[in-house]
């Protein structure tokens, strides 16, 4: 078994098979190609399964397949190194299931370009779980770098037929270029910054997580570096004003990419600060976490109104991904165990939450060619079964009991209530507690002007849920309910 059970496997498996699909010898047969690649990300999703059954400090095979590494660049001590911890493998496992659901929900919505489509999808799903595996600095930076090839060709590119958005569709995908480009000069100006003064000050030439001790290193120093990894971070997270490029984005791309872009890649700018600032530069984090605390809440707070404001249903679940990226940003500022596990909790639940909101915005769009829930009306009477899903979610999403969001925003509130970093963190959690009503007010707008009313005429024949549409949305909501009663499978692992 340990054998088969590795990461170079788990990441570069979708990479090698991308090739294979967008190469001339694959047929370019639209069935073919979408049932291959469907099979491709169901059996990658069973492997992170088996990989997450197999994680375990006690067990054997562990060490077998926990790390991977091999020499790069050795003259600057940089290192082909891949490791797999706690939260790196939930991440791993949430992101095989988004892109599993997302492949399953491209059949209606992706309706030319296939073989160019799955393999940009596959490799953006080996860019993510590098990023969320990588055990080196310069590694990582490669992964950050290498997915905004596929994201931007996914968020821009021509897969649907007589796509209204098409236009917008491209400068959104420049527009989310431009912004990822920007920060990422930040943070590989952190990096070298990092690896520079940690040779200075500890001797070591390596930019192994591992080899990393800020404790010498000058806390001006510190400071600046820990600034320009979060700028960097802040793009994809996004912390506001970083986040002008994500409702665009998210607007314009077809549904199954928006599924990946908010259930997945705004985890990354998570796992970064965590990773980075959390993990390698703890006392220079300490003094931020008060500035990102009140950076968190503004999250929550500005993104809530100017949900509640949309009328494009797309754009409403956009909105409200912004808002609750702050109250994962707010946990990890918490600086504590309840905070850490809360943070990550929340990564899947909203994870989960997005990945089912976009596809019932897509389902919408699919039958009705609208997403203006002034215009969409009676849903609710044409799509009963559509309507069950979305209540369902919708209550899930603003952190109803029973659902995994309410154990997850619960546990943010705890834990920041407890910080000992700073009263400004235990501040911020008293406003984010009432503060939260306001994800009932945009959500069940959406509901309920875009599900009740008289339906038109023209829209009385309109067919329900495909059986496609059924096992994603279906999926999605046992997820939500199985954490949201079970809460400890992830956070007994957390802790």
């Amino acid at each position: 078994m340990n054998i088969f059970l590795s990461i170079p496997f788990l990441v570069f498996m979708p990479l090698v098979l991308s090739m294979l699909i967008i190469s001339p010898l694959f047929t370019s047969n639209e069935v073919t190609v979408r049932r291959f690649s469907k099979g491709v990300f169901g059996f990658h999703f069973l492997y992170t399964l088996l990989m997450l059954l197999f994680f375990n400090s006690s067990n054997p095979y562990a060490i077998n397949i926990n790390i991977f590494g091999m020499d790069w660049i050795q003259s600057l001590g940089i290192k082909f190194s891949l490791k797999i911890d706690t939260v790196s493998m939930i991440l791993s496992v949430l992101t095989s299931f988004v892109f599993f659901m997302a492949s399953i929900s491209s059949k209606f919505n992706i309706r030319k370009n296939h073989k160019f489509y799955y393999s940009m999808l596959m490799l953006l799903e080996t860019a993510i779980l590098g990023i969320f595996t990588a055990n080196d600095m310069f590694l990582f930076f490669l992964f950050w770098e290498l997915e905004m090839i596929p994201a931007y060709f996914l968020i821009g590119g021509r897969f649907q037929e007589n796509n209204e958005y098409q236009s917008e569709a491209k400068k959104s995908a420049v527009k989310f270029i431009l912004f990822t480009f920007a920060g990422s000069m930040f943070m590989l100006l952190g990096i070298l910054l990092l690896h520079y003064y940690n040779f200075l000050s500890n001797g070591i030439l390596s930019a192994s997580f591992a080899d990393i001790i800020d404790s010498t290193i000058p806390m001006g120093i510190q400071l600046f570096i820990a600034v320009c990894l979060i700028i960097g971070f802040g793009v994809k997270l996004p912390i506001i004003p970083l986040h002008t490029w994500l409702p665009d984005a998210h607007t314009n791309a077809p549904t199954p990419v928006s599924m990946v872009l908010a259930g997945i890649l705004l985890k990354t700018g998570a796992y970064g600060i965590y990773r980075f600032n959390y993990e390698l530069l703890p006392q220079s984090f300490k003094i931020i976490a008060p500035i990102l605390g009140i950076l968190a809440l503004i999250n929550i707070i500005y993104t809530a109104f100017v949900s509640y404001a949309q009328t494009d249903i797309k754009r409403i679940v956009a909105y409200s991904s912004i808002s609750n990226m702050g109250l994962i940003l707010l946990g990890l500022c918490a600086i504590n165990k309840i905070g850490l596990s809360a943070s990550v909790f929340h990564m899947i639940s909203h994870g989960l939450v997005t990945c089912g909101l976009f596809m019932i915005a897509g389902i919408v769009y699919l039958r009705f060619k609208d997403r203006n829930i002034n215009t969409v009306q009676g849903v609710a009477t044409v799509m009963p079964r559509l309507f069950g899903f979305s209540v369902l979610i919708v209550l899930a999403s603003i952190g109803v009991p029973l659902f995994a969001p309410f154990v997850s925003e619960v546990l943010t509130i705890i834990g920041t209530l407890n910080s000992d970093i700073s009263i400004i963190i235990r501040f911020s959690a008293l406003l984010a507690l009432p503060l939260l009503i306001l994800s009932s007010c945009y959500m069940l707008k959406f509901l309920h002007k875009g599900f009740f009313g008289e339906v038109k005429e023209e829209y009385l024949k309109i067919n329900d849920l495909s059986v496609h549409e059924f096992v994603v949305l279906a999926s999605v909501l046992c997820g939500l309910i199985i954490f949201g009663l079970f809460p400890n499978s992830i956070i007994g692992m957390i802790n």
